[in-house]
């Protein structure tokens, strides 16, 4: 190795300590603001719904349709069915 390799890795292995200590303070800091952003995100949407909810009429009534259905010509056909068994 070149004088200035070994020079470079003593400086690192010197200072080793607080390159770990500043990554180390990066990842809690990238965590605590990711978790944050999702409490965030989470609240938001929350919100979101429940103010829509909020602004419904749930007081008001829907009607359902109604429908009729003929059905004497299926009883007819059963009725024929019936007596030519």
């Amino acid at each position: 190795m070149s004088q200035e390799k070994v020079d470079r890795y003593k400086e690192e292995k010197k200072n080793r300590a607080k390159i770990i200590k500043k990554e180390k303070r990066q990842w809690m800091l990238t965590k605590v603001v990711g978790a944050l952003v999702a409490v965030l995100v989470v609240a938001w949407v929350g919100f979101s719904v429940y103010n829509y909810s909020d602004t419904t009429d749930s007081t008001a009534t829907v009607e359902l349709p109604s429908y009729t259905v003929d059905t004497a010509a299926l009883d007819e056909y059963l009725e024929t069915v019936a007596v030519d068994e």
